[in-house]
């Protein structure tokens, strides 16, 4: 693919020496590293359609996909020539494009939820920005979360939260005020129960819930049958907001995100990944009401250099655009699917317990002898055979998200192939797991 490919083999130990006397921990996230499943982190040069390939020029079949970004895999050509023709004309203006607006007006007609919308740079952005409108729109404090759930990494958020912080065994953050923490209430997901104790308690008091529809962040956790439901139900009857934290599962999921699938409508919904089309871009939006209260309408202030920047649009707007074919989303989560079962099937043959939970093209394989239905149980998984499987998987050339606690992403670029060879590796893999336990 490149010409990086006949590299030296020490190049990226070279390279990774480097990042470590320059970058913190050798690394601008701290999932990349790969504490949470030992040996050295891979230096990506490039990636195209389903594939990476690291700096010594071994190619991978990629389900991490820039964390969900990229559902149409590396460097497709419809959004490669859409930022090539952008950057032509100027990569930012710090001034309104009509690419926003077009790219707003198609968000809005995607997920109804949206009346109105402000771009930024992030999800960590967005959440941040949604909870902020939503406590001057309520005049509340609090904000009501789930175990496990992770919302970007803005200080309200970083108690008992996934994903990352899950893998490096933190509850919550230094730097971070315990009287700010404490304006933070948890719940177990798929717990209606709690959360209808925690409004009990606290009536009155609570700006908004915020909600992963679909969690994903302490691997794939979906909603049970009514939770979504209850969350509508107990904020509006007291006056709290609902916000939806689609930032993986909008436009992954459905063209209209989880809402649309589930048919449950949220007061705010935010967004990022993959209406960047693998660029930085994430949105927060919802009833106009609520949405200015933010600056230049409201007293919320809100702002950002690079927010809604061309070339950001760009690639959202032509990745949105083939997404919106109404026939795209069949052979993707047929192709997921067929990984989910073989995954399953491949446990099984193996004889090692675990479970796959899997909605759409976000999979997670836990290494758990229980069903994972909310944080606890997520982290009663084992995660030292997962770090065993994950190596075992890389070794034969598939790369999966290096935590036991992050989603597997398919793209549209897998191949059939590609969901055949994963899951052969997958059976080779678990039988050596299997052999040496």
């Amino acid at each position: 693919m490149t010409g990086s490919i006949t590299a030296p083999k020490s190049y990226s130990a070279d390279l990774r020496a480097r990042a470590e006397k320059i970058l913190v921990g050798g690394v601008n996230s701290p999932v990349r590293a790969f504490r949470a499943v030992g040996g050295e982190p891979l230096v990506i040069e490039s990636g195209r359609g389903s594939r990476v390939v690291d700096i010594d020029g071994r190619e991978y079949i990629d389900y991490v996909c820039s964390w969900g970004a990229l559902i149409l895999g590396h460097a497709h050509l419809d959004v490669v020539d859409a930022i090539a023709d952008q950057v032509r004309r100027g990569t930012s203006y710090g001034m309104t494009s009509p690419l926003e607006v077009e790219l707003g007006e198609r968000i809005a007609r995607a997920v109804p939820s949206i009346e109105r919308i402000r771009f930024v740079s992030s999800g960590t952005e967005a959440t941040m920005s949604a909870i902020r409108a939503a406590r001057a729109f309520t005049q509340r404090d609090l904000i009501l979360k789930f175990e496990g759930s992770y919302h970007g990494h803005a200080d309200s958020f970083l108690a008992e939260a996934g994903s990352g912080l899950t893998t490096f065994g933190i509850s919550s953050s230094a730097g971070v005020p315990q009287a700010l923490a404490a304006l933070t209430l948890n719940a177990p997901y798929n717990d209606a129960a709690s959360v209808e104790r925690l409004f009990a308690e606290k009536a009155g008091k609570i700006a908004a819930v915020i909600v992963e529809p679909i969690a994903a962040n302490m691997g794939v956790v979906p909603p049970v049958a009514g939770f979504l439901e209850s969350l509508r139900r107990i904020s509006q009857r007291d006056g709290a907001l609902l916000i939806f934290d689609e930032v993986i599962t909008g436009f992954r999921i459905a063209y209209g995100g989880a809402q649309g699938l589930y048919g449950v409508r949220p007061d705010m919904t935010v967004l990022g990944k993959i209406i960047g089309g693998g660029l930085p871009a994430a949105a927060y939006g919802g009833r106009r009401e609520i949405m200015e209260q933010i600056a230049p309408l409201g007293p919320v202030y809100q702002a950002g250099t690079l927010s809604g920047n061309p070339l950001a649009m760009r690639a959202g707007l032509a990745s949105l655009a083939l997404l919106e074919d109404p026939e795209f989303y069949k052979p993707l989560n047929a192709r997921a699917d067929r990984l989910a079962n073989g995954l399953r099937d491949a446990l099984g043959e193996s004889g090692l317990r675990g479970q796959v939970n899997a909605v759409g093209s976000l999979i997670t394989l836990f290494f758990s002898r229980e069903p994972v239905g909310d944080y606890a149980s997520a982290k009663r998984s084992d995660r030292t055979r997962f770090a065993a499987f994950f190596h075992e998987m890389l070794s034969r050339g598939v790369f999966l998200p290096p935590s036991q606690f992050e989603a597997l992403f398919v793209s549209s670029a897998h191949s059939d192939e590609d969901i055949s060879r994963t899951v052969a590796a997958s059976r080779e893999s678990l039988k050596a797991i299997a052999a040496g336990a």
